[in-house]
């Protein structure tokens, strides 16, 4: 095909997402970009435009419809996109992300429409720079990456898991306002054992089984080391790792380059930032609080991490703060007696006797319990009646996602403990009629602090992100929860304010970065310098 003359290269707008305005194109950009003729006469706005997006929307059957129908309207006009989901961000943001995304990964390959981010392979070691390099925006600011190996509570996806990276980062753009064009998803591939999806025909990843070890290890340091070099000062975010290397890749690279992992760091952040809103409901101060966690992964031990860092800025010995957080796995209380205890576990091993989860209830006392199972149920009915019995105003958070792996339901944690739960959960629950009294149960999503930690770090120039750059997030989004917000049973803003949420917290992490000798850029108001410097999609 010939080379189009440049008299027709402004037609290429209504071709290339990141300019297609569509109907929205004005009279003048008719003529000017010789579009006449090419377009239905009418001239809608973007408020109309988005209007009819509801509308579409509305009129699909499953929620997997909806989200297909969002990525193709993402692939073909991206302003109309991302005004989409920032006006309506309570109804749009669980069809692109949690807990939609979940069915959206395992049906990637059937669904797939257009590729999106960069694809590396295992088959690839020794030419990832080259191939980051094929990238078409030189100013990558963020990198979402996974290996598909551990998707929110589904397990081993492979390639498949690529559909974590794009909705990272499309809430990215949507909650804190970083241009689409500095975001780039990346999907590690070292194939997958999950036997389901390598015999799928349509399945799109490497057909074997996953490489593990030093070949492994080479391939991840290859990437992170291409990145410096292709994006210098890129910041990476690691996503649904399993365990084991989260842990490891967190701590091999967190001194060495701009980075964080959302399932241990994020998820901790916006746990801990309930937690704090949460004594203004139940009066019991930070420094008293007993915890519980039902769940000892990257997730729980995560939050426990930065819990301790909390209770010691709180005037806690590190001893002490320990000793506040229990942990139980399938098998029960973890001890020092426990059989293959894991590293990120050793703190929280006591010495204490074996028991239960039930007997570990009525034995701490907490005053919060933390659910991170990926396991449906695991709350039951005769664990939240002795919860209930032994703390008056008890914290619940069921985070396992999808919702559908939720530990316990809204209504369950309040028929359960007689009301007084205050509960929060990771995927999303609608309001809640509690024997005629309407209750708005809390999300603790991620989306609350990573868009803000990302926006922080690079505002400022951050050469590293800190426990106590997480702190000052921890505090920005505790602080923005109002007392209406406690008063209608929730311990996080609603999803409506989330771009001043994230701005708020860009802010603190910005100020905290610059106070430990981390920024690269210093400034007398963050806030007023990060605003203007968020992406507003509008035609």
């Amino acid at each position: 095909m010939a080379e189009p003359s440049e008299e027709k290269l402004g037609q290429r707008r209504l071709l290339d997402p990141a300019f297609n305005k569509s109907t929205g194109f004005s009279e003048a950009e008719r003529d000017q970009y010789k579009l006449r003729g090419l377009l239905p006469p009418r001239v809608l706005s973007l408020d109309e435009h988005v209007k009819r997006v509801q509308s579409h929307l509305r009129k699909k059957d499953s929620d997997l419809d909806r989200h297909i129908y969002l990525q193709g309207l993402l692939d073909r006009n991206e302003t109309l996109f991302y005004r989409s989901v920032i006006d309506h961000i309570e109804e749009v943001m669980p069809l692109i992300y949690t807990p939609t995304v979940g069915q959206a990964c395992k049906e990637f390959a059937a669904i797939f429409r257009r590729p999106r981010g960069i694809y590396l392979t295992i088959n690839d070691r020794g030419r990832i720079e080259e191939l980051l390099r094929n990238w078409y925006e030189e100013d990558v600011r963020i990198i979402v990456v996974t290996d598909g190996e551990r998707i929110l509570g589904l397990g081993d996806l492979g390639a498949n898991g690529m559909g974590i990276p794009i909705g990272k980062l499309s809430l990215y753009v949507a909650c804190a306002g970083i241009h689409p064009s500095q975001c780039l998803p990346v999907m590690i591939d070292v194939g997958t054992n999950n036997h389901t999806v390598r015999e799928n025909d349509m399945y799109l990843g490497l057909i074997q089984d996953r490489v593990r070890g030093e070949a492994y290890d080479e391939l991840i340091d290859e990437f992170v080391q291409a990145t410096q070099k292709v994006f210098p000062g890129v910041l990476i975010q690691f996503e649904d790792f399993v365990t084991a290397n989260a842990y490891r890749l967190l701590e091999r690279y967190k001194d060495e380059v701009l980075c964080f992992n959302d399932d241990i760091q994020g998820t901790a952040a916006v746990v801990l930032a309930g937690v704090f809103a949460a004594t203004r409901i139940s009066g019991t101060p930070f420094k008293d609080q007993r915890i519980l966690f039902l769940g000892a992964g990257s997730a729980a031990t995560g939050i426990g991490d930065l819990m301790v860092s909390a209770l010691v800025e709180a005037g806690l010995s590190e001893d002490e703060a320990c000793s506040r957080l229990w942990f139980c796995n399938s098998r029960g209380l973890l001890t020092k007696n426990s059989e293959r205890i894991a590293p990120h576990n050793v703190p929280y091993a006591h010495d204490l006797p074996e028991m239960s989860f039930h007997e570990a209830v009525e034995a701490h006392k907490p005053t919060a319990l933390i659910g991170a199972t990926g396991r449906p149920g695991t709350f039951s009915e005769e664990s939240l009646h002795l919860l209930a019995s032994v703390t008056e105003r008890p914290a619940v958070f069921a985070l396992s996602n999808p919702t559908t792996n939720a530990e316990c339901t809204a209504l369950e944690a309040y028929e359960w403990t007689d009301g007084r739960a205050i509960f929060a959960s990771g995927s999303p629950f609608g309001l809640v009629d509690f024997h005629g009294e309407v209750r708005r149960p809390g999300q603790g999503n991620n989306a609350y602090i990573f868009p803000g930690i990302g926006l922080g770090a690079i505002a400022c120039g951050a050469s590293r992100i800190s426990d106590g750059m997480f702190l000052a997030s921890v505090k920005a989004l505790a602080e923005d929860v109002s007392d209406s917000d406690l008063a209608a049973g929730s311990i996080y803003p609603p999803l409506s304010d989330i771009r001043k949420v994230s701005l708020a917290i860009a802010a603190a992490v910005a100020k905290q970065a610059e106070a430990e000798g981390l920024a690269t850029r210093s400034v007398d108001n963050w806030e007023a310098t990060i605003a203007p410097t968020m992406y507003d999609p509008f035609y």
